[in-house]
Protein backbone atom coordinates (compact mmCIF):
# COMPACT_ATOMS: atom_id res chain seq x y z
CA UNK A 1 0.00 0.00 0.00
CA UNK A 2 0.69 3.73 -0.58
CA UNK A 3 -0.11 6.97 1.67
CA UNK A 4 -0.60 10.32 -0.12
CA UNK A 5 -1.85 13.43 0.76
CA UNK A 6 -4.82 13.67 -1.55
CA UNK A 7 -7.05 17.15 -2.47
CA UNK A 8 -10.81 17.99 -1.84
CA UNK A 9 -13.50 18.26 -4.45
CA UNK A 10 -13.09 21.49 -4.72
CA UNK A 11 -9.29 21.76 -5.07
CA UNK A 12 -8.08 23.03 -1.96
CA UNK A 13 -6.24 20.28 0.15
CA UNK A 14 -8.24 18.01 2.77
CA UNK A 15 -5.94 19.53 5.98
CA UNK A 16 -5.15 16.61 8.49
CA UNK A 17 -5.70 13.18 6.92
CA UNK A 18 -3.88 11.10 5.11
CA UNK A 19 -5.71 9.19 2.98
CA UNK A 20 -4.88 4.94 2.51
CA UNK A 21 -4.51 3.80 -1.19
CA UNK A 22 -4.36 0.22 -2.53
CA UNK A 23 -1.53 -1.10 -4.58
CA UNK A 24 -1.75 -0.23 -7.84
CA UNK A 25 -2.96 -2.66 -10.36
CA UNK A 26 -5.02 -4.16 -7.71
CA UNK A 27 -8.70 -4.61 -6.97
CA UNK A 28 -9.36 -1.84 -4.71
CA UNK A 29 -7.06 0.64 -7.03
CA UNK A 30 -9.78 3.66 -8.13
CA UNK A 31 -7.01 4.60 -10.11
CA UNK A 32 -4.02 7.47 -9.99
CA UNK A 33 -5.24 10.09 -7.23
CA UNK A 34 -5.01 14.00 -7.63
CA UNK A 35 -1.64 14.37 -5.85
CA UNK A 36 -0.81 17.81 -4.27
CA UNK A 37 3.00 17.55 -5.94
CA UNK A 38 4.35 21.12 -4.67
CA UNK A 39 4.43 19.90 -1.04
CA UNK A 40 7.09 16.86 0.77
CA UNK A 41 4.98 14.09 2.87
CA UNK A 42 6.43 13.11 5.92
CA UNK A 43 5.63 10.13 7.70
CA UNK A 44 3.66 9.85 10.64
CA UNK A 45 3.37 7.56 13.66
CA UNK A 46 -0.17 5.99 14.43
CA UNK A 47 -1.95 7.64 16.57
CA UNK A 48 -1.97 7.88 20.13
CA UNK A 49 2.08 6.34 20.04
CA UNK A 50 4.92 8.22 21.90
CA UNK A 51 5.94 9.99 18.44
CA UNK A 52 2.91 11.10 16.98
CA UNK A 53 3.07 14.95 16.66
CA UNK A 54 -0.65 15.56 17.71
CA UNK A 55 -1.46 15.55 13.60
CA UNK A 56 0.19 15.17 10.22
CA UNK A 57 2.27 17.84 9.29
CA UNK A 58 3.87 18.38 5.58
CA UNK A 59 7.61 19.00 6.00
CA UNK A 60 8.57 21.92 6.75
CA UNK A 61 5.00 23.77 5.12
CA UNK A 62 3.11 25.40 7.19
CA UNK A 63 -1.06 24.97 6.79
CA UNK A 64 -2.57 27.35 5.41
CA UNK A 65 -5.80 29.02 6.98
CA UNK A 66 -9.37 28.94 5.63
CA UNK A 67 -10.28 32.22 4.94
CA UNK A 68 -13.17 34.51 6.54
CA UNK A 69 -13.93 37.14 5.48
CA UNK A 70 -16.42 37.56 3.25
CA UNK A 71 -14.91 39.41 0.18
CA UNK A 72 -12.30 36.66 0.58
CA UNK A 73 -14.46 34.15 0.46
CA UNK A 74 -16.65 35.46 -2.29
CA UNK A 75 -13.23 36.30 -4.22
CA UNK A 76 -12.13 32.51 -3.79
CA UNK A 77 -16.01 31.23 -5.16
CA UNK A 78 -15.00 33.48 -8.39
CA UNK A 79 -11.26 32.77 -9.16
CA UNK A 80 -11.95 29.96 -11.59
CA UNK A 81 -13.63 32.39 -13.98
CA UNK A 82 -11.77 34.15 -16.93
CA UNK A 83 -11.35 37.98 -16.30
CA UNK A 84 -13.17 39.77 -19.41
CA UNK A 85 -13.05 43.30 -18.25
CA UNK A 86 -10.46 46.06 -17.83
CA UNK A 87 -11.35 48.08 -14.09
CA UNK A 88 -9.86 50.88 -12.99
CA UNK A 89 -10.34 51.35 -9.27
CA UNK A 90 -9.80 55.00 -7.63
CA UNK A 91 -9.17 54.86 -4.09
CA UNK A 92 -9.29 57.61 -1.87
CA UNK A 93 -7.26 56.65 0.54
CA UNK A 94 -8.74 59.43 3.26
CA UNK A 95 -12.62 58.73 2.58
CA UNK A 96 -14.42 57.91 6.16
CA UNK A 97 -14.81 54.18 5.74
CA UNK A 98 -11.57 53.30 3.47
CA UNK A 99 -8.25 51.44 4.67
CA UNK A 100 -5.77 49.49 3.02
CA UNK A 101 -7.02 46.30 4.30
CA UNK A 102 -10.30 46.89 2.54
CA UNK A 103 -8.82 47.94 -0.52
CA UNK A 104 -7.37 45.18 -0.61
CA UNK A 105 -10.00 42.76 0.28
CA UNK A 106 -11.95 44.39 -2.54
CA UNK A 107 -9.63 44.15 -5.25
CA UNK A 108 -8.79 40.63 -4.56
CA UNK A 109 -12.56 40.10 -4.87
CA UNK A 110 -13.07 41.90 -8.41
CA UNK A 111 -10.25 40.35 -9.48
CA UNK A 112 -12.53 37.15 -9.88
CA UNK A 113 -14.60 38.80 -12.95
CA UNK A 114 -12.36 41.77 -13.66
CA UNK A 115 -8.64 42.48 -14.80
CA UNK A 116 -8.02 45.22 -11.84
CA UNK A 117 -5.13 48.20 -11.65
CA UNK A 118 -5.99 50.07 -8.59
CA UNK A 119 -4.53 53.90 -7.51
CA UNK A 120 -4.53 55.99 -4.92
CA UNK A 121 -5.58 59.82 -5.05
CA UNK A 122 -2.74 61.71 -3.86
CA UNK A 123 -4.51 65.32 -3.69
CA UNK A 124 -7.53 66.79 -5.08
CA UNK A 125 -8.20 66.93 -9.15
CA UNK A 126 -6.17 63.87 -8.92
CA UNK A 127 -9.13 61.23 -9.98
CA UNK A 128 -10.16 63.46 -12.37
CA UNK A 129 -6.93 63.20 -13.95
CA UNK A 130 -6.70 59.25 -13.39
CA UNK A 131 -10.32 58.84 -15.18
CA UNK A 132 -9.26 60.89 -18.09
CA UNK A 133 -6.13 58.56 -18.63
CA UNK A 134 -8.39 55.59 -18.50
CA UNK A 135 -10.68 56.70 -20.91
CA UNK A 136 -7.85 57.53 -23.34
CA UNK A 137 -5.93 53.77 -22.71
CA UNK A 138 -9.42 52.08 -23.27
CA UNK A 139 -10.41 50.73 -19.99
CA UNK A 140 -14.50 49.31 -19.76
CA UNK A 141 -14.67 50.91 -16.73
CA UNK A 142 -13.64 53.07 -13.58
CA UNK A 143 -14.83 52.50 -10.07
CA UNK A 144 -14.86 55.42 -7.97
CA UNK A 145 -13.84 53.77 -4.24
CA UNK A 146 -14.83 57.15 -1.47
CA UNK A 147 -17.31 59.11 -0.95
CA UNK A 148 -19.05 61.42 -3.58
CA UNK A 149 -16.34 63.76 -3.92
CA UNK A 150 -14.34 61.60 -5.64
CA UNK A 151 -17.39 60.10 -7.81
CA UNK A 152 -17.46 63.83 -8.88
CA UNK A 153 -14.18 64.00 -9.72
CA UNK A 154 -14.23 61.18 -11.46
CA UNK A 155 -17.13 61.86 -13.72
CA UNK A 156 -15.24 65.33 -14.76
CA UNK A 157 -12.80 62.87 -16.07
CA UNK A 158 -15.16 60.51 -17.85
CA UNK A 159 -17.14 63.44 -19.16
CA UNK A 160 -18.07 63.06 -22.43
CA UNK A 161 -16.31 59.65 -23.09
CA UNK A 162 -17.89 56.38 -23.67
CA UNK A 163 -15.46 54.87 -20.35
CA UNK A 164 -18.54 54.06 -18.04
CA UNK A 165 -18.28 54.94 -14.20
CA UNK A 166 -19.42 53.07 -11.32
CA UNK A 167 -18.99 53.63 -7.83
CA UNK A 168 -18.21 51.56 -4.05
CA UNK A 169 -19.32 53.31 -0.81
CA UNK A 170 -16.10 54.65 0.88
CA UNK A 171 -17.96 57.82 2.17
CA UNK A 172 -20.68 58.73 4.58
CA UNK A 173 -23.70 59.57 2.58
CA UNK A 174 -22.89 57.93 -0.90
CA UNK A 175 -25.57 59.90 -2.25
CA UNK A 176 -24.55 58.98 -6.15
CA UNK A 177 -24.07 54.92 -5.15
CA UNK A 178 -28.01 55.19 -4.09
CA UNK A 179 -29.18 56.69 -7.02
CA UNK A 180 -27.84 54.13 -9.33
CA UNK A 181 -29.45 51.64 -7.05
CA UNK A 182 -25.48 50.29 -5.55
CA UNK A 183 -25.86 48.63 -1.90
CA UNK A 184 -23.79 51.09 0.57
CA UNK A 185 -23.09 47.57 2.39
CA UNK A 186 -19.60 47.70 0.89
CA UNK A 187 -19.49 43.34 0.93
CA UNK A 188 -22.69 43.78 -0.98
CA UNK A 189 -21.97 46.46 -2.99
CA UNK A 190 -18.55 44.37 -4.11
CA UNK A 191 -21.18 41.05 -4.85
CA UNK A 192 -23.59 44.19 -6.98
CA UNK A 193 -20.43 44.51 -9.21
CA UNK A 194 -19.40 41.32 -9.95
CA UNK A 195 -22.71 40.24 -11.51
CA UNK A 196 -22.39 43.33 -13.36
CA UNK A 197 -19.85 41.33 -15.43
CA UNK A 198 -22.39 39.14 -17.00
CA UNK A 199 -25.34 41.49 -17.18
CA UNK A 200 -23.15 44.42 -19.01
CA UNK A 201 -25.62 47.25 -19.92
CA UNK A 202 -24.07 50.79 -19.78
CA UNK A 203 -26.24 54.02 -20.11
CA UNK A 204 -25.89 57.00 -20.24
CA UNK A 205 -26.94 59.97 -17.81
CA UNK A 206 -27.21 64.05 -17.51
CA UNK A 207 -24.80 65.64 -15.82
CA UNK A 208 -24.97 68.96 -14.85
CA UNK A 209 -22.52 71.85 -14.18
CA UNK A 210 -21.69 75.53 -12.70
CA UNK A 211 -19.53 77.25 -13.73
CA UNK A 212 -16.62 75.41 -15.03
CA UNK A 213 -17.04 72.18 -12.55
CA UNK A 214 -19.57 69.23 -13.79
CA UNK A 215 -21.52 67.83 -10.93
CA UNK A 216 -23.94 64.19 -10.20
CA UNK A 217 -26.70 65.34 -7.87
CA UNK A 218 -26.77 68.61 -6.77
CA UNK A 219 -25.05 72.10 -5.99
CA UNK A 220 -25.67 74.55 -4.07
CA UNK A 221 -24.53 78.70 -3.69
CA UNK A 222 -24.49 80.91 -0.46
CA UNK A 223 -25.56 79.46 2.41
CA UNK A 224 -25.67 75.60 2.24
CA UNK A 225 -22.21 75.76 0.68
CA UNK A 226 -21.19 78.01 3.70
CA UNK A 227 -21.94 74.98 5.60
CA UNK A 228 -20.16 72.78 3.53
CA UNK A 229 -17.79 74.84 3.27
CA UNK A 230 -17.10 74.96 7.30
CA UNK A 231 -17.36 70.94 7.17
CA UNK A 232 -15.03 70.46 4.75
CA UNK A 233 -12.35 72.88 7.02
CA UNK A 234 -12.20 69.51 9.97
CA UNK A 235 -12.49 66.33 7.93
CA UNK A 236 -11.78 64.52 11.27
CA UNK A 237 -14.81 65.59 12.66
CA UNK A 238 -16.40 64.97 9.60
CA UNK A 239 -15.38 61.85 9.50
CA UNK A 240 -16.39 60.82 13.34
CA UNK A 241 -19.36 62.65 13.51
CA UNK A 242 -20.76 62.21 10.13
CA UNK A 243 -24.40 63.90 9.61
CA UNK A 244 -24.52 65.01 13.15
CA UNK A 245 -21.37 67.43 12.43
CA UNK A 246 -23.26 68.82 8.85
CA UNK A 247 -26.10 69.41 11.33
CA UNK A 248 -23.60 71.15 14.34
CA UNK A 249 -22.52 73.89 11.67
CA UNK A 250 -25.50 74.16 9.91
CA UNK A 251 -26.44 75.62 12.90
CA UNK A 252 -23.07 77.46 13.38
CA UNK A 253 -22.80 79.12 10.60
CA UNK A 254 -26.26 80.04 10.16
CA UNK A 255 -26.25 82.14 13.41
CA UNK A 256 -22.75 83.05 12.76
CA UNK A 257 -22.91 84.18 8.90
CA UNK A 258 -26.99 84.29 7.60
CA UNK A 259 -28.38 85.61 11.13
CA UNK A 260 -27.33 89.27 10.43
CA UNK A 261 -26.19 90.98 7.37
CA UNK A 262 -26.33 87.47 5.23
CA UNK A 263 -25.15 87.64 1.48
CA UNK A 264 -27.86 88.65 -0.91
CA UNK A 265 -28.32 86.75 -3.75
CA UNK A 266 -30.35 87.03 -7.59
CA UNK A 267 -31.42 83.95 -9.57
CA UNK A 268 -32.31 84.04 -13.05
CA UNK A 269 -34.82 81.11 -13.87
CA UNK A 270 -36.22 81.74 -16.80
CA UNK A 271 -38.39 84.58 -17.66
CA UNK A 272 -38.27 84.91 -13.25
CA UNK A 273 -35.91 86.65 -10.89
CA UNK A 274 -36.00 85.80 -7.07
CA UNK A 275 -33.81 86.75 -4.71
CA UNK A 276 -32.26 85.17 -1.50
CA UNK A 277 -29.93 84.02 0.60
CA UNK A 278 -29.27 80.58 -1.31
CA UNK A 279 -29.91 78.97 -4.29
CA UNK A 280 -29.69 74.90 -4.26
CA UNK A 281 -29.67 73.47 -7.83
CA UNK A 282 -30.47 69.67 -8.30
CA UNK A 283 -29.51 66.63 -11.29
CA UNK A 284 -31.84 64.16 -9.29
CA UNK A 285 -33.38 63.10 -5.62
CA UNK A 286 -33.01 63.46 -3.04
CA UNK A 287 -30.37 66.46 -2.50
CA UNK A 288 -28.77 64.50 0.04
CA UNK A 289 -29.33 61.86 3.00
CA UNK A 290 -28.98 62.36 7.01
CA UNK A 291 -27.92 58.71 7.90
CA UNK A 292 -30.67 56.88 5.81
CA UNK A 293 -33.17 58.98 5.63
CA UNK A 294 -33.79 61.08 2.32
CA UNK A 295 -33.73 64.89 2.41
CA UNK A 296 -36.08 66.60 -0.45
CA UNK A 297 -35.66 69.66 -1.74
CA UNK A 298 -36.03 70.28 -5.06
CA UNK A 299 -38.51 68.28 -6.91
CA UNK A 300 -38.77 67.00 -10.52
CA UNK A 301 -35.51 66.56 -12.18
CA UNK A 302 -33.88 63.07 -12.13
CA UNK A 303 -30.85 61.51 -13.86
CA UNK A 304 -32.30 61.03 -17.52
CA UNK A 305 -34.96 64.32 -17.06
CA UNK A 306 -32.67 66.55 -19.24
CA UNK A 307 -33.30 69.44 -17.01
CA UNK A 308 -32.97 71.02 -13.67
CA UNK A 309 -34.69 71.53 -10.21
CA UNK A 310 -34.23 72.96 -7.34
CA UNK A 311 -35.24 76.35 -4.61
CA UNK A 312 -34.60 79.27 -3.66
CA UNK A 313 -34.51 80.63 -0.49
CA UNK A 314 -35.49 84.01 0.12
CA UNK A 315 -34.79 84.86 3.88
CA UNK A 316 -32.42 82.97 6.66
CA UNK A 317 -34.48 84.23 10.16
CA UNK A 318 -34.46 82.36 13.57
CA UNK A 319 -38.17 81.45 12.38
CA UNK A 320 -37.57 80.01 9.06
CA UNK A 321 -34.92 78.18 9.26
CA UNK A 322 -35.96 75.63 11.68
CA UNK A 323 -39.17 75.07 9.60
CA UNK A 324 -37.45 74.55 6.33
CA UNK A 325 -35.95 71.83 8.36
CA UNK A 326 -38.54 70.42 9.31
CA UNK A 327 -39.85 70.11 6.05
CA UNK A 328 -36.94 68.78 4.73
CA UNK A 329 -36.92 65.76 6.65
CA UNK A 330 -40.66 65.18 6.70
CA UNK A 331 -42.69 62.88 4.42
CA UNK A 332 -45.41 64.37 4.21
CA UNK A 333 -44.48 68.22 4.17
CA UNK A 334 -42.55 69.79 1.13
CA UNK A 335 -40.05 72.28 1.36
CA UNK A 336 -41.48 73.65 -1.80
CA UNK A 337 -45.01 75.02 -0.06
CA UNK A 338 -42.48 76.50 2.07
CA UNK A 339 -43.44 80.54 2.26
CA UNK A 340 -39.93 81.54 2.17
CA UNK A 341 -39.13 79.09 -0.46
CA UNK A 342 -39.18 79.83 -4.32
CA UNK A 343 -39.35 76.41 -6.59
CA UNK A 344 -38.22 75.89 -9.73
CA UNK A 345 -37.79 72.76 -11.96
CA UNK A 346 -37.98 71.90 -15.94
CA UNK A 347 -34.91 74.40 -16.31
CA UNK A 348 -32.13 73.91 -18.80
CA UNK A 349 -29.92 76.55 -17.38
CA UNK A 350 -29.72 78.93 -14.61
CA UNK A 351 -27.70 81.97 -13.62
CA UNK A 352 -27.07 83.71 -9.97
CA UNK A 353 -25.21 86.27 -8.44
CA UNK A 354 -24.29 88.58 -5.70
CA UNK A 355 -26.21 91.99 -4.75
CA UNK A 356 -23.95 92.91 -2.77
CA UNK A 357 -20.60 92.46 -4.57
CA UNK A 358 -19.21 89.52 -1.80
CA UNK A 359 -18.32 86.40 -3.48
CA UNK A 360 -20.37 83.78 -3.06
CA UNK A 361 -19.54 80.22 -1.97
CA UNK A 362 -20.29 77.33 -4.15
CA UNK A 363 -20.30 73.57 -3.55
CA UNK A 364 -21.04 71.06 -5.65
CA UNK A 365 -22.19 66.80 -4.93
CA UNK A 366 -21.38 68.07 -1.26
CA UNK A 367 -18.04 69.48 -1.73
CA UNK A 368 -16.88 73.26 -1.76
CA UNK A 369 -14.66 74.05 -4.66
CA UNK A 370 -14.51 78.29 -3.70
CA UNK A 371 -16.29 81.23 -4.03
CA UNK A 372 -17.27 83.32 -7.36
CA UNK A 373 -19.29 86.51 -7.91
CA UNK A 374 -21.58 84.70 -9.84
CA UNK A 375 -22.53 80.84 -10.80
CA UNK A 376 -23.69 79.57 -14.21
CA UNK A 377 -25.35 76.41 -13.94
CA UNK A 378 -26.25 73.95 -17.42
CA UNK A 379 -27.02 70.20 -18.22
CA UNK A 380 -25.63 68.22 -20.45
CA UNK A 381 -28.34 65.72 -21.29
CA UNK A 382 -26.76 62.03 -21.30
CA UNK A 383 -23.30 63.67 -20.43
CA UNK A 384 -21.80 60.94 -18.55
CA UNK A 385 -22.05 56.96 -19.08
CA UNK A 386 -22.50 54.46 -15.58
CA UNK A 387 -23.20 50.93 -15.54
CA UNK A 388 -24.65 50.00 -12.38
Amino acid sequence: MSWARVAGASGGHVRGRLAWRPRPGSRGDPGPARVATPARLAWRPGPGSRNDPGGPVLAGLPMPSAPTDPLELLAQSLQAQAPSKRMLIIVNPYATTVSDRLKNLVVYALQGRYEVDAIDTQARGHATELCQEAAREGYDVVVAFGGDGTVNEAANGLAGSNTPLTCLPGGRANVYCRMLGIPTEIVDATEHLLRLADDWRPRRVDLAHVNERRFLFSAGVGLDASVVEAVDAAPHLKARHGEWYYAAMAIHTFARHYLLHPIRLEATLGREKATGVSVIVQNGTPYTYFGDRPVNLGEGADLTSGDLAGIVLERASAIDIPTVMWRAFSQRARVARHRRVQAFSGLPGLHVRSLDERPVPIQVDGDYIGAAPEATFGITPGGLAVVA
